[in-house]
């Protein structure tokens, strides 16, 4: 695989009238996201479904395990920002580093509607 990757990159991504930022210097990529719903449309995570979900099989890969092991592969620092702040770095460790920005901005999604 490759390693030792560089990138100079700036694009904007205008998704459902949200704008998504990407950029990248050398081997660290920060990934804006405009807000906490937005990002929770991007996953599938604000769908309201009167079915309840199937339950993951215990052997299931963890996605975002997935996302740091190919970071990792790379070469590269991935920084998922929510609104500017730092939620999850992939490609720093060995596993994904989730930050106190991620758990407070979850919670307070909980009472906006």
């Amino acid at each position: 695989m490759a390693r030792g990757l560089d990138v100079e990159a700036r694009l904007v991504i205008t998704w459902n009238g949200h704008d998504l930022q990407l950029a990248g210097s050398g081997t660290y990529l920060i990934l804006n996201i405009p807000s906490a719903q937005v990002l929770d449309a991007l996953t599938g995570a604000d769908q309201k479904s009167s079915r309840p979900k199937a339950p993951k099989p215990a052997n299931a890969p963890d996605p975002l395990q997935q996302i740091n092991d190919l970071m990792l592969r790379l070469g590269l620092v991935l920084d998922l920002r929510v609104a500017g702040k730092t939620w999850v770095t992939f490609g720093n460790s060995r596993s994904p580093k989730i930050t106190l920005n991620a758990v407070l901005g979850k919670i307070g999604s909980f009472f906006r509607s």
